[in-house]
């Protein structure tokens, strides 16, 4: 039986991703940050209200015992000013790797990185050099490390659109699902893939779309 750690349930992915993981008879317990309580009550989830989430140590004693653990915070591009954005992409997701490697040093810990993310770090996009250098240190960490890379993430539950962009892309997804299974993922088909890599392992640890798809059938 399984316990689990998930830090971002309250954004798409992760949320998804709790609602699977409640509903998986194989995981007994989950421990979900967050910065509220959520207020959702269940008999196998643990909420944690974290002040500071590039620091974990306050918290130490929820990264033990832990089978496998989704960092899934994240933000849209522009969504905040550029030292802020760096932060949240790298430093709390690095903190939480930290703290699980230290807590937990058996455990698989997945990554909700993004299409695009570059290792080598010279991208001129931030998310994309952002994301590549949250994948370089936590794959350094003595942990069984999976960054999943997902294209358009198309949001099967019904949800505000942060912005333009996103309001196109969804009413254009038939079109962009046309395409093939490189460039798009529903977040359901996202969040199965990445619980059941959690729970079981892969063979590699970088998950294109493409990977992921094939873990859902498409």
């Amino acid at each position: 039986m399984k316990h689990i750690l998930i830090a971002g349930a309250s954004g798409m992915v992760g949320g998804e991703l709790l609602a699977l993981a409640l509903a998986d008879t194989h995981i007994t317990g989950i421990t979900s940050l967050v910065r509220r309580p959520s207020g959702q009550a269940h008999a196998k989830l643990t909420e944690v209200v974290v002040a500071d989430f590039s620091d974990y140590t306050a918290h130490s004693e929820v990264f033990q015992n832990i089978d496998a653990a989704f960092f899934c915070i994240g933000a849209y591009t522009g969504q905040l000013p550029d030292a802020q954005f760096k932060a949240l992409t790298v430093d709390y997701a690095v903190a939480f790797g930290k703290q699980l490697q230290m807590g937990s040093p058996q455990a698989r810990l997945c990554l909700l990185s993004g299409a695009g993310a570059d290792r080598s770090k010279k991208s001129r996009t931030a998310f994309a050099r952002y994301k590549g250098m949250a994948e370089n240190q936590l794959s350094a960490l003595d942990l069984e490390f999976y960054s999943f890379r997902p294209g358009y993430i198309y949001p099967v539950r019904p949800r505000n659109e942060p912005n333009l962009m996103y309001k196109i892309s969804r009413g254009l997804y038939p079109l962009i699902k046309m395409f093939g299974i490189k460039y798009s993922i529903p977040s359901t088909h996202l969040a199965q893939a990445m619980l059941t890599v959690g729970l079981n392992g892969h063979g590699q640890e970088i998950l294109e779309n493409i990977d992921i798809a094939d873990l859902t059938g498409g």
